[in-house]
């Protein structure tokens, strides 16, 4: 999941080498993810009225059913 969420965030952002996607076991089959990239490309991952980031979250809820876990998508 790490590997995909960094792969579309790099694809959308300018400085695709700041972006830092950390992933956690929060337990019980919960999974954070928290992406980290440059203060200038924050409004493209979250798009208008959060629409990329409620996308992205949409892709991974998807793959997260396939593997029976439950997944969390952050954005600093």
């Amino acid at each position: 999941m790490k590997e995909l969420v960094e792969y579309i965030v790099k694809s959308i952002v300018s400085y695709p080498d700041h972006v830092e996607v950390l992933e956690e076991d929060a337990g019980d089959g919960d999974i954070r993810l928290n992406v980290t990239v440059h203060p200038d490309d924050t409004g493209k991952v979250i798009g208008r009225r959060g629409r990329i980031v409620q996308s992205i979250r949409t892709v991974l809820r998807v793959l997260a059913v396939k593997q029976d876990v439950r997944v969390s998508l952050d954005v600093d």
